[in-house]
């Protein structure tokens, strides 16, 4: 393996995309280097690094050692597409660099579909609860080469995304954690073969010292593939031997990530009651299937975080009496797979401009009703719950679609309905 560690000195380097990992790679590369930076949108290359930033034309002119390109450039459909093209050799990631420059650490990588964010949290808590020099970091919010003071005993738990993997080149990781794979960012990967080997990277580039935890659909995907390192096989519920008593998994989504976290843990050999503290003292993440109100007859989940049909069907499965708000960005070769005995549990409410794209996927399975917006839809809930007096309800808002049509992110798109939430007055009068 071609050793960066010692090579990355002393070099000129492109870094190609100027967001938080681009701005994290410049300044842990800039000190013993020569770097430039280039963002497809020169307005996020701010002027007090103009002596760094450069324009297009000279890209062209110049020969650069290495190229680091952030995870969300479609190398194939940006500006520097053609000379990408011709560099392809000199690209890596700043996992590269953070792996090799990190060798002695362990790195526990967890990926896949759904649950990516929630289970890194929790499985960062258990490891903290037991007193370990843990770092949580990666595609969660803070750049991997933004981490200081680290030392060789220092655990990292990384979340990493399918854009991420693909891109890297030396990057290897002891624990690999696949959640799930379900078909995804197809407009950038093209087929679901091609986004599930970007997952499966992970694996692939392990060796017999690393392990890997995936669930049987994952071990399917592996199958006739040359693997090196041990697999453990993650599914039944049953091996949960700790006392939960955390509502937050009482849904199957995050049963099945409490299930991974507890894998990993018995694999470091945690402590049993100190992992029980960590669980039953989970808070969960903002607007990922977040429980906003929970009366006696009434719950409202504010699942935001929820981009397609497959992050949401295990929420449509764990409750009754669904009214179900979802609409948006829908994404390409979504599909909506639920069995025929959960339709009559849920009344659904689409909101927004892509009305058509759910009504045709929930035809002849799921009632329905249809909404200008979030704002309609909601109020179309409350009408109907007027009706459900004497029933326990539960409203969840699971959009199953990117928030780009109305809102910049999925977070602001659930601040928006919290929002909404408290304005409501009947819910206040009725289940306070």
């Amino acid at each position: 393996m071609l050793d960066y560690k010692n090579k990355i000195k002393n070099k000129k380097i492109l870094v190609y995309g100027f967001g938080i990992s681009g701005k994290a790679c410049f300044h842990y590369l800039k000190k013993k280097n020569k770097v430039f930076i280039y963002d497809d949108n020169e307005k996020k290359v701010p002027s007090i690094f103009k002596k760094h930033k450069i324009i297009k034309k000279k890209i062209f002119r110049n020969d650069y050692d290495l190229i680091v390109i952030s995870p969300g450039i479609n190398k194939k459909n940006c500006g520097l597409a053609r000379f990408i093209q011709k560099n392809e050799n000199k690209i890596i990631t700043d996992l590269d660099i953070f792996y090799l420059h990190n060798l002695k650490n362990k790195k526990i990588t967890i990926t896949g579909t759904n649950g990516k964010s929630t289970t890194s949290k929790l499985l960062y808590e258990i490891i903290k609860k037991n007193n370990k020099d843990v770092r949580l970091a990666g595609n969660i919010g803070k750049p991997l080469l933004s981490e200081k003071n680290i030392k060789d005993n220092t655990i990292f738990v990384i979340e990493a995304s399918s854009y991420q993997i693909e891109y890297s080149k030396y990057f290897r990781t002891d624990f690999a954690v696949i959640l799930n794979i379900f078909p995804d960012h197809l407009e950038r990967h093209g087929t679901f073969r091609r986004y599930a080997n970007a997952k499966l990277k992970l694996i692939f580039n392990q060796n017999k010292k690393n392990i890997s935890f995936v669930n049987k659909n994952v071990f399917k995907l592996l199958k006739n593939k040359k693997i090196h390192s041990k697999i453990i096989t993650v599914n039944n519920f049953s091996k949960i031997q700790i006392k939960v008593k955390n509502n937050l998994f009482k849904n199957l989504n995050n049963l099945q990530n409490l299930l991974f976290a507890l894998s990993v843990s018995k694999s470091l050999r945690l402590n049993k009651k100190k992992i029980e503290i960590a669980v039953n003292s989970f808070t969960g993440l903002p607007y990922r299937q977040q429980v906003i109100i929970k009366k006696k007859n009434l719950q409202i989940i504010n699942d935001s975080k929820s981009t397609s049909f497959s992050s949401t069907i295990q929420l449509l499965k764990s409750f009754e009496n669904i009214f179900w708000i979802l609409g948006g960005l829908p994404k390409k070769g979504d599909k909506f797979n639920l069995e025929k005995k959960y339709f009559k549990n849920i009344k659904a409410y689409i909101y927004g401009k892509n009305i058509n794209f759910f009504q045709k996927k929930l035809k002849n399975k799921i009632f329905f009703k249809n909404f200008k917006n979030i704002n309609h839809a909601l109020n179309g809930v409350l009408r109907d719950l007027k009706n459900e007096k004497n029933k326990k309800k539960n409203i969840i808002f699971s959009p199953c679609a990117a928030s780009f049509d109305q809102f910049e992110n999925f977070e602001k798109r659930g601040k928006f309905f919290n929002k909404l939430l408290k304005k409501t007055n009947f819910i206040k009068k009725s289940y306070e």
